[in-house]
């Protein structure tokens, strides 16, 4: 049986600013447009603080081994 090479594919087009193809892609972690605030800025040398999200009660919780925990 013979063997044919076939050249590799270019890659996919990307879409410019201008071609009106919006980038729906989330921003990298750690960006600009996700700041970072650090569980001890949260919880503020307390053992668990609690968080109101969309009108439900969250607990955040730090445990001894480092971990967090998040519970509604």
């Amino acid at each position: 049986m013979k063997s044919t090479l076939t050249p590799p594919r270019p890659p996919a087009a990307q879409p410019s600013e201008h071609s009106g193809m919006a980038d729906t892609s989330p921003p990298p972690a750690g960006s600009a447009a996700e700041p970072a605030l650090s569980s001890s800025r949260l919880l503020q040398g307390r053992k668990s603080v609690q968080i109101e999200h969309n009108g439900a009660l969250y607990q955040l919780r730090a445990t001894k081994f480092g971990k967090l925990i998040l519970t509604k």
